[in-house]
């Protein structure tokens, strides 16, 4: 079987980027103030939050960590600028890199499943990351890396650069542009250098021979520590515990910074590539009207040893602010991003309840670029005793999507019998591409280009203890779609046969109010205007690109925080156009509608020394209000279980000074896999457990070690059935790892 070029890529460059990196970087590593002078002090932005929790700056190292160090105590939505976790009118969650590094948390899927109401939706040996968020599909293409969409990695998002990820629930069009999705967005915040120099390495192993080894490096110099530079440098290979899948992942980024007394300023770019061989496929799927037989072992997979998927990513972003005067910034952050994908991969359709499917191949390499830009101010001022802190920002996004100049679906790939227990493969060769474009020949498929204006004020009363936040934005969304399938007389190769024009105005209205000092009440109504979907390839009008939707949510909830718990309860209501495929013509359409009813409670914090819980329970209720003749009016909606808990807890030993024990339950209640509630699949519950001991150093830098084994009890399970593809969970996994400060 040929293997692309970036094999060797993905072995070296990595390594050798970040040697040439630090070697360049030496001298100004040689220079750096590990603690800043005291004849020079450090020059630190004026963005401190006011009592109401908004600034108008948000450049800078992430905020201090609540109690127990697992959340921040301030989150960034956007447009809005840095907010105050507990204050703020939505739900909203910062995960913080000290739970990143004790998790070991590999891709963001790893970390954002510690909310109950975010759940995978791809498989773990997959080439992505997936997410279903309170119930709606958002995939890793509409990640946010500082606040700019199109960015992240497009597939799975690596983490070694980041210091913070945000999780803000529900439309998010007020805070954002571009085109997000209607259940939340997840939010990237780079690394950035602090106070006191940094030097950490860590090395992994994982099931069943990956090693892990990353670098991370943070240094400030200049004049009182105005510049900063945060480096990280990672490379994972080896076998996992899926039969016959390796993996090789090489990931570098490079962060800088410079905060003055007015002006700061940030550059980051990262690169990174995955290679994996005989990945798990995100498409397996189930007849209709046949029992789903129970999950496989997670060690099985159905993949022929000779299939892989090979990616690469690029991207750089800026951001630029300035204070015009102490309460008012203007700000500007642009960004550009790459990435390419070749791949043979295969998915099944189980054919009855003993295991026994169909395989089939699946061969489209694309392209992925995004652009992405955003102008703004933001301004905090008085008039009489009411607060105001006004937003204004315009953004422009743009996603470019391009594809090879075949239709991958009359390629004459074997279809080869299979079975979910024990599989067939094929021997190697079996499938030849010889001929077939690769991703960096490809031709335009679609892209989608939005631009939009946003305004907002939040108004502070009765000193703070009242805000209410009123605003909008105005969308405009370009998508276009250009034919790549030669033998389409009425549309050549090349040429445009799809163009989409619209317009609409989101509304938001968020208020909350402090009861007491550590109890408030809030409350929001949120419009969101979204990508529209795309036909399933087994329509009659598979690839059919259709209009964005207009998406609206309501929400009430409580936060209390006592100073070392901050406890949460939501109730919301979503309401989204979906589509559907009539059974007749087999046409799809966007003429049906989904409401998600649900009740959110969550922890976060340390409720007594040295023990500390995170997570929650979310109970929903998925309904399909309108669907194809009203057929299935009334149903549950498929794949969403209506109980979700996710609890991670950590236990610091009393009898043995600096070793903590950790443990995460996580349980999915069953689900409907068709619209009709008569294929069921099983609910499941995961325990992971792990355990951390810190070793004193005389310089008082402790060696970190960590143990992790996830899914202890080896359950087979059905991770998740959403949008009608199954993917089963992983099988027992361990980890060991340790970190090393100089």
């Amino acid at each position: 079987m040929h293997r692309p070029a970036s094999r060797y890529f993905v072995r070296h460059v990595p390594q050798l980027l970040l040697g040439v990196s630090m070697a360049a970087l030496g001298p100004a590593l040689a220079l750096a103030q590990p603690v800043a002078d005291p004849a020079q002090p450090t020059v630190l932005a004026p963005i401190t939050l006011d009592a109401a929790g908004l600034l108008t700056g948000t450049i800078d190292a992430p905020a201090a960590p609540y109690a127990g160090g697992q959340v921040s105590t301030q989150v960034r939505l956007g447009a809005l600028g840095n907010r105050d976790a507990q204050s703020a009118p939505f739900r909203v969650t910062g995960f913080t890199e000290a739970l990143i590094q004790d998790q070991q948390a590999i891709s963001l899927g790893d970390l954002v499943s510690n909310d109950p109401s975010v759940r995978q939706d791809a498989p773990t040996f997959s080439e992505r990351d997936s997410f279903f968020i309170r119930g709606f599909s958002v995939t890793n293409l509409d990640t946010l890396f500082d606040g700019l969409p199109y960015l992240a990695n497009p597939r799975r998002s690596a983490l070694e650069g980041i210091a913070q990820v945000d999780v803000l629930m529900g439309p998010t069009a007020l805070a954002n542009g571009g085109v997000g999705r209607v259940g939340g967005t997840i939010n990237l915040v780079p690394k950035r250098a602090g106070d006191q120099a940094l030097t950490q390495l860590t090395t992994s192993i994982l099931s069943d021979s990956q090693v892990w080894t990353h670098l991370d490096v943070g240094r400030r110099f200049g004049t009182g520590g105005g510049w900063g530079l945060r480096a990280n440098g990672s490379w994972r290979a080896g076998d996992s515990a899926l039969d016959n899948n390796s993996v090789e992942v090489g990931v570098a980024t490079l962060g800088l910074d410079y905060r003055g007394d007015r002006l700061r300023a940030s550059l980051d770019a990262s690169l990174s590539n995955q290679n994996l061989d005989a990945p798990t496929s995100l498409f397996n799927a189930a007849l209709p009207g046949i029992d789903i037989p129970d999950a496989p072992d997670g060690k099985v997979n159905t993949a022929n040893p000779f299939e892989y998927h090979d990616s690469s990513h690029r991207m750089i972003a800026g951001r630029l602010e300035y204070d015009i005067r102490p309460d008012t910034t203007i700000y500007a952050a642009a960004g550009a991003s790459r990435y390419r994908e070749d791949f043979l991969t295969s998915n099944y359709v189980i054919q009855d309840a003993d295991g026994d499917a169909l395989n089939t191949f699946g061969y489209n390499p694309q392209q992925i670029r995004g652009f992405s830009g955003e102008v703004g101010l933001r301004s905090q001022f008085m008039t009489g005793s009411v607060g105001h802190a006004l937003s204004l920002s315009a953004a422009r996004s743009v996603n470019e999507n391009d594809r090879g100049r075949f239709n991958p679906r009359l390629l004459v790939f074997p279809e080869n019998p299979t079975n979910i227990y024990d599989p067939v493969y094929l021997p190697d060769g079996s499938v030849d591409t010889t001929g077939l474009p690769r991703s960096g020949d490809l031709i335009p498929f679609a892209d989608l280009t939005a631009t939009s204006i946003a305004l907002s004020d939040t108004l502070s009363f009765d000193q703070d203890r009242l805000q209410l936040t009123i605003g909008g934005r105005y969308q405009t969304i370009r998508s276009r779609g250009f034919n790549t399938r030669p033998g389409i007389p009425e549309a050549p190769v090349g040429e445009r046969n799809y163009l989409y024009e619209d317009e609409a105005f989101t509304p938001a209205v968020a208020a909350s109010y402090r009861i007491t000092d550590g109890l408030s009440v809030y409350a929001n109504y949120v419009e969101a205007l979204t990508e529209g979907p795309i036909a399933p390839t087994a329509a009659v009008n598979g690839g059919e690109i259709f209009p964005a939707t207009v998406n609206r949510q309501r929400e009430v909830g409580l936060k209390y925080d006592t100073g070392t718990v901050a406890l949460g309860a939501a109730l919301f209501e979503i309401r989204q156009p979906n589509g559907i495929t009539d059974p007749a013509t087999n046409v799809f359409s966007v003429g049906g509608q989904q409401r998600n009813r649900g009740l959110e409670l969550s922890v976060a914090g340390e409720p007594m020394e040295g023990f500390r819980l995170l997570g929650g329970v979310t109970f929903l209720d998925a309904t399909l209000v309108r669907t194809q003749d009203g057929a299935f009016d009334g149903k549950d909606a498929p794949g969403i279980p209506d109980t979700a808990v996710s609890l991670y807890a950590e236990y610091d030993t009393p009898g043995i000074r600096d070793l903590t024990l950790t443990g995460r339950l996580m349980h999915g209640g069953s689900t409907w896999y068709d619209q009709a509630n008569t294929q069921k699949v099983d609910g499941w519950t995961r325990l992971d457990l792990g355990v951390r001991y810190a070793v004193a150093r005389a310089d008082g830098r402790d060696i970190q070690l960590r143990a992790q084994v996830e899914n202890v009890l080896d359950e087979n399970y059905w991770a998740t059935s959403a949008r009608g593809f199954l993917s089963a969970g992983a099988p027992r996994t361990y980890s060991l790892s340790a970190s090393i400060r100089f």
